[in-house]
């Protein structure tokens, strides 16, 4: 029985409350991500947050009695999709915020849906459509907005956008290896497991790198960050895009990432002070149009395309 029957409330109306939910927090989440790297190391802070989403992911596979171990057959592709879906997007998403001012970190990294369609047609054999074409040519447009204003700080610093680039890259290399391979375990059960084999890397870089590391340095703030990060986005943000994907279909579901770069664009702004100019709203506009090119008009001339994983 789903979540929405369970409480006599119309999957609809869930859904449109998940969607707007993770809109707002995994939005608000770029801003308090500045906050925790600037308070712990990056493999310190990483480890503890996804952690919690090992702990959260095999808590969600328990209460929905789904399997707690996978098939011989998707332990090897669950280990790859997980080096690049938690392991490389976590990893390079939170070092280029060292970098970058979050707001124009978000419009980078919020390009992983585009890339992931296009990586589809080589990948999957999936046909390269003019909307393809387009939605690729608005969305390098707005990486090219974004950064060549910034272009004389980028030469002395360019780490932030390539980092930001390659999470995305990555982002998108471990959904369409999630497509690649035929699942026998379900799909609650592949992310908790993508959750404890992607960690693992992460603890050991923590071990190594951040041996010295200070807890008794970290003041409220910065923990309030981490719990935050760790708990809100980490747990309840992949609980309720799972549900999202349950309730809508594929196209309808994507519309949930639209709104969340532009979320992190003013939440950055209203949290830290971070100015938002043409240049940031113009990237953001192009790279909101290249994901509804990409995403959402193919969807539109096929009505009856199912839910799929993210």
């Amino acid at each position: 029985m789903s979540t929405a029957q369970t409480l006599g409330v119309p999957r609809s109306r869930i859904g449109l409350i998940l969607i707007a939910s993770i809109t707002v927090l995994w939005g608000c989440n770029w801003p308090v991500l500045k906050i925790a790297v600037s308070e712990l190391p990056v493999f310190t802070f990483r480890s503890i947050s996804l952690a919690s989403g090992i702990v959260g992911m095999f808590l969600l596979c328990w209460i929905e009695k789904k399997p707690f171990w996978l098939p011989r057959r998707d332990i090897l592709p669950c280990f790859l999709v997980a080096m690049m879906t938690i392991t490389g997007w976590n990893l390079a998403s939170t070092l280029g915020l060292q970098h970058m001012a979050p707001g124009r970190a978000a419009i980078l990294a919020f390009t992983m849906p585009l890339w992931a369609a296009l990586m589809a047609v080589p990948m999957l054999h999936e046909r390269m459509t003019r909307l393809r074409l387009l939605g690729l040519v608005l969305g390098l447009a707005g990486m090219a907005l974004l950064i060549w204003p910034d272009r004389a700080n980028l030469a002395r610093d360019p780490l932030g956008p390539i980092y930001m680039i390659a999470a995305a890259i990555t982002w998108a290399l471990g959904t369409v290896g999630l497509k690649m391979h035929r699942w026998s375990a379900p799909l609650t059960t592949i992310t908790a497991w993508q959750f404890a084999l992607g960690t693992l890397p992460v603890v050991i870089g923590a071990l190594i790198v951040d041996h010295d590391v200070s807890f008794a340095a970290v003041d409220l703030r910065g923990w309030s960050a981490v719990f935050y990060a760790s708990i809100v986005c980490t747990v309840y943000c992949y609980w309720a895009w799972f549900r999202i994907v349950e309730i809508y279909p594929a196209t309808v579901a994507a519309i949930a990432t639209l709104g969340i770069p532009v979320v992190g664009v003013f939440s950055s702004a209203l949290v830290l002070g971070e100015s938002v100019g043409l240049s940031e709203i113009g990237a953001l506009a192009l790279v909101v149009a290249a994901l509804v090119t990409v995403l959402i008009l193919p969807g539109l001339r096929r009505p009856s395309l199912q839910a799929g994983s993210p």
